[in-house]
């Protein structure tokens, strides 16, 4: 796909979706932990979790005042929550000893907490920081794969592909985009192209 069409595309979606996550969070680290919920669970339900968690345990000095076990409790309904209890109380003490209670910046710094991989670092980056990151999730690697933006096998190279099509500027905000199109339009199953706002500029038309 041609840069101008890509960018057109991220500018036609840029009028249907909003460009901030669907999680509730006050701080960097109550978006970490959020984000780190979130894998394979719906924002929606993560946000209910998140709502009495963040009121008791909002900061890593608190949840390390959890038990694996007590953790896994108040998480238990955003399913994987024994590796998430364990990850969330990993992090939290790196947090506190490696970095002086204050969430990393830089996306090294990130990708060194346990529970953090790629997708989450960019998360992270991207919306706590305000720097230019492009997070591919399940449904940016469908989307973006599906209409044709890229031709990648993996979130790294889907990832990769992007950044070269997209203008920087636009990065943090197309992953909310295609993220939203992924949830509204172009679903897994049974993807609405009619009702599809680039329609006219999807390369990869789903076949009926």
């Amino acid at each position: 796909m041609e840069k101008s069409t890509a960018n057109r595309i991220i500018e036609i979606l840029s009028f249907h979706y909003e460009d901030k996550p669907a999680l509730n969070f006050s701080t960097p680290y109550q978006l970490l932990i959020a984000v780190i919920l979130s894998a394979q669970c719906t924002d929606e339900r993560v946000n209910k979790v998140t709502a009495k968690l963040f009121l008791e345990h909002g900061t890593a000095e608190s949840m390390l005042t959890l038990s694996e076990q007590q953790l896994e409790k108040y998480i238990y309904s955003c399913g994987l929550y024994k590796n998430k209890a364990r990850h969330i109380l990993l992090a939290s003490k790196d947090i506190i000893e490696r970095f002086n209670g204050q969430v990393p910046s830089s996306l090294e710094d990130l990708r060194t907490l346990a529970g953090v991989g790629r997708k989450t670092a960019n998360v992270v980056y991207s919306v706590a920081f305000g720097k230019d990151a492009i997070a591919v999730d399940t449904h940016v690697f469908r989307v973006a794969n599906r209409i044709g933006l890229v031709d990648a096998t993996t979130p790294e190279k889907t990832e990769r592909q992007l950044m070269q099509i997209l203008e920087k500027k636009t990065w943090s905000k197309a992953h909310h985009y295609l993220i939203y199109h992924g949830r509204a339009r172009c679903k897994a199953k049974n993807p609405d192209c009619e009702n599809c706002p680039i329609k006219e500029l999807c390369l990869k038309k789903i076949k009926r």
